[in-house]
C-alpha cells in the first residue's frame, strides 16, 4: 500500500526532479521546460464544477499508448483511466492498491519518458553500479 509520501520520496530521489508548488506533482526540466511525469489526479465530481484533487490516485506518464493499454489490462484494481486521458500517454494509479516497489518502477519509467536523454543515461549508469 503506497501513499503520497512514497510518491514524493521516490520522485524527489530522481535527478533533476522538482515538486510543483501549487499542487501535488513532479517534473523534470528538459530543453528549458518543466515536463510533468507524476501528479495527483483531479477528479470531476460534479459537471461544470472545479475538479477535486484525489490524494489516493496518482496520474503517471507512460511511454506509449501500447504501454498504457498493457498496464490497464494487467490489473483493474490498480490502474484505470478516464475520458479526460483518452489519447494521452498517462494512467491513473490507485495508491492503496500498489506496493512501493512497483510504484517506484512506474515513477522511474515516467521520469525516463520526460527527462533529457543524457540525464536518463547517467541515471541508468549510476543505477547499475
Amino acid at each position: 500500500m503506497a501513499e503520497q509520501s512514497d510518491v514524493r520520496r521516490i520522485a524527489l530521489s530522481l535527478p533533476g526532479t522538482s515538486q510543483t508548488e501549487d499542487h501535488f506533482g513532479f517534473s523534470v526540466r528538459n530543453r528549458g521546460k518543466e515536463k510533468s511525469f507524476a501528479w495527483a489526479w483531479m477528479e470531476r465530481v460534479e459537471p461544470k464544477k472545479p475538479r477535486i484533487q484525489r490524494p489516493d490516485v496518482l496520474a503517471v506518464r507512460v511511454a506509449s499508448q501500447q504501454e498504457k493499454e498493457m498496464l490497464l489490462a494487467s490489473d483493474e484494481a490498480k490502474f484505470f483511466t478516464e475520458p479526460h486521458y483518452n489519447g494521452f500517454p498517462a494512467i491513473l494509479v490507485r495508491l492503496p492498491e500498489i506496493e512501493s516497489g512497483e510504484l517506484a518502477e512506474l515513477i522511474i519509467d515516467a521520469w525516463r519518458c520526460q527527462a533529457p536523454r543524457a540525464l536518463a543515461d547517467a541515471f541508468e549508469q549510476n543505477r547499475g553500479r
